[in-house]
C-alpha cells in the first residue's frame, strides 16, 4: 500500500470533522482542532476566535441537534506546503425536536458553502478556520454556455457582484 498524498489526508481530515458533527462526538471534534488561535463562522454567526470559543460552539450544536447529515458535494482541496484549503457545498439534512410519540421531528434541508482551512501538524492534519455561509440564491449554469443575456457584471445573477 503506497502512502497517501497530502490531498487525501486533507480529504480524510475533512470528512472526519463532518462525522464528527453527525455524531455528536465533541471529543472526536476537539482533537481536530489545532491549538492556540483558530476561528469559526457558523452560518448566521459572528466570528468566533479561540479553542475554548469554537469548541464551545459546537457543543451548543451538537447538544441541540436532534439529526444532522451532510452530503458534501463540489469539494476542492488544495494544498501549499502546510496549510490546505478545503471549498465544498453542504448539503445539510437535519432533524427537528423529536415527536411525543418518539418518532424523529421533521427534516430540514438547506444549502451551506463551506471553506475548511487545515494546517498540517505532527499529529496530522488539523482544522485552523471553518467558515460556512448559507446559500440564498439559485446558481444558472445554463446562461454561462451562450453568455450573459444582459450587462450586468454581478455573480450569481447580482448586479455588480455581491
Amino acid at each position: 500500500m503506497s502512502p497517501r498524498t497530502d490531498i487525501e489526508l486533507v480529504e480524510q481530515a475533512n470528512t472526519a470533522f463532518y462525522e464528527a458533527i453527525e455524531r455528536g462526538d465533541h471529543e472526536a471534534m476537539s482533537e481536530l482542532w489545532l491549538d492556540g488561535q483558530v476561528s469559526v463562522v457558523h452560518p448566521g454567526w459572528p466570528v468566533l476566535r479561540g479553542r475554548s470559543e469554537v469548541l464551545r460552539s459546537y457543543a451548543l450544536i451538537m447538544a441541540n441537534t436532534e439529526y444532522i447529515q451532510f452530503f458534501l458535494t463540489d469539494v476542492e482541496i488544495d494544498v501549499v506546503a502546510d496549510t490546505a484549503l478545503v471549498t465544498c457545498t453542504e448539503n445539510i439534512l437535519s432533524g427537528g425536536p423529536a415527536e411525543e410519540d418518539g418518532s424523529v421531528g421533521p427534516l430540514i434541508g438547506q444549502l451551506v458553502v463551506a471553506t475548511n482551512v487545515f494546517r498540517r501538524t505532527e499529529d496530522g492534519w488539523r482544522v485552523w478556520s471553518h467558515h460556512g455561509s448559507p446559500v440564498l440564491a439559485d446558481r444558472d449554469d445554463e446562461d454561462d454556455e451562450d453568455g450573459p443575456e444582459d450587462e450586468d457584471d454581478g455573480v450569481g445573477g447580482l448586479p455588480g457582484g455581491l
